[in-house]
């Protein structure tokens, strides 16, 4: 499967922005996705995750209450809505897929990635 990840950008410290994710190959809904992160110099973070149903969601402490993952089956489509950014929250975003994801999720064991995003808050 082909993951294309769109969405990022510039936004200011307390500002939103929403990233979105499209598999190509077979539906959306064949897998659980996440969204990841990776600084310069960093290991790639896990930072959220969603069920193939949509039941069950994972977050990082550090995005709890202010990211917020969905998905859209029927367009295909998981999204990262991320609000109240901070400037430690830029980094590059990578959407990944694989058949389950738990919370801090080991990326060396994630089958599909795309091609990241980057995300940049200003303070």
């Amino acid at each position: 499967v082909q993951l294309q990840a769109s969405g990022g950008g510039l936004v200011q410290a307390g500002g939103s922005l929403r990233l979105s994710c499209t598999p190509s190959g077979r539906p959306s809904s064949s897998y659980a996705m996440g969204w990841f992160r990776q600084t310069p110099g960093r290991e790639r973070e896990f930072v959220a995750a969603i069920s193939r149903s949509g039941d069950s969601t994972y977050y990082v402490d550090s995005v709890k209450g202010r990211f917020t993952i969905s998905r859209d089956n029927a367009k295909n489509t998981v999204y990262l809505q991320m609000n109240s950014l901070k400037p430690e929250d830029t980094a590059v975003y990578y959407c990944a897929a694989d058949y389950t994801l738990r919370l801090n999720n080991d990326y060396r064991r994630v089958n599909y990635w795309g091609q990241g995003t980057l995300v940049t808050v200003s303070s």
